[in-house]
């Protein structure tokens, strides 16, 4: 019996803020070649940003004939797309300081258990044993994007067509908050609960801006993420940063080490917060230990000298 159900995706490799490699990658798959200039225009209203603006990518592929769904989904449904021939991208956490990537799932293994993952290279393929990817993509409420042509969107049933409405509300609001326009981004994530009142995601993301702009009410929507998706990593390190700008630092050593014990590689700066409240606990050795983490998982970190200079001391 054949043990891997594997897509053969095009190689890939330009990218650019507004159209990630992913989207362009699915997009080729499907015989859709999306212009580059244009996500250059793009990326002009977005001169200081890094990482990717998944939104925009989407809204170019779906300008150019695909349609997009997002929903929260599961393995069992990840594996059906591919079996049908539609290769779905997921949000899974990032590392070092980058705190959230999409990866594009070309395949699964049922003999080994795995669950493969699309690289710009040939004859590479990146495979997660399926129980440790279930718990990496739980942290971000198992989003799922999917982008097919119209006449194969019929194929596709979703449990929750709510929650793919409320979910695309979220992407357009990380859209809206980037280009600074912050009432209009938090409206947007009213309406993804009007829609869903249940979406983790939008809880946390109305916690961010909130949290950006020093309001209490932030802790509300973090703590409400975090009781309908235990695993909200975002969420419990939003929790530490409020408390760490309050100065309240037991309270932001609790949730920073929350968020460590969900995944100790998602984001490294973490750890140098989490040894700056350890330090002013008074915390010297506990503390000395997070900042030699956190030049383990920063290497190139642009404070390097500086925290070295603080370990000497310690």
């Amino acid at each position: 019996m054949e043990s891997n159900h594997i897509l053969s995706l095009p190689i890939v490799n330009e990218e650019n803020i507004c159209l990630p490699l992913v989207i362009t990658a699915v997009s080729k798959y499907w015989g859709i070649g999306l212009p580059f200039f244009e996500a250059k225009e793009i990326a002009k209203k977005y001169p200081n940003i890094k990482g990717s603006i998944m939104i925009e990518g989407i809204e170019l592929a779906e300008r150019h004939g695909l349609i997009s769904l997002i929903p929260n989904s599961t393995i069992k449904e990840l594996k059906k797309l591919i079996d049908m021939g539609i290769p779905p991208i997921v949000i899974l956490p990032g590392i070092q300081d980058t705190v959230q990537h999409a990866s594009l799932i070309l395949g699964y293994d049922d003999i080994e258990k795995t669950i493969l993952h699309y690289f710009p290279e040939p004859d590479k393929v990146g495979a997660i044993p399926e129980k440790k990817f279930d718990e990496q993509w739980s942290e971000d409420d198992k989003l799922l994007l999917v982008l097919v042509p119209a006449d194969i969107l019929s194929e596709i049933n979703l449990e929750n067509q709510t929650k793919e409405k409320s979910n695309r509300l979220c992407f357009n609001a990380e859209k809206l908050r980037l280009q600074g326009k912050l009432t209009d981004a938090i409206n947007t994530l009213q309406k993804a609960l009007e829609i869903n009142q249940s979406n983790s995601t939008a809880l946390c993301l109305l916690g961010g801006i909130l949290n950006d702009q020093n309001s209490p009410d932030a802790v509300h929507y973090y703590q409400k993420s975090i009781e309908l998706n235990h695993r909200c990593y975002l969420a419990y390190r939003g929790l530490g940063n409020f408390y760490l700008k309050s100065k309240d630092y037991s309270n932001a050593e609790k949730y920073y080490t929350k968020a460590i014990e969900i995944n100790q590689n998602r984001f490294g700066p973490i750890y140098k917060n989490r040894g700056l409240v350890r330090l002013e606990q008074n915390k010297k050795i506990e503390a000395k230990k997070d900042f030699k983490k956190y030049l383990e998982q920063m290497p190139n970190a642009s404070d390097r000298t500086g925290i070295l200079e603080v370990l000497k001391e310690l």
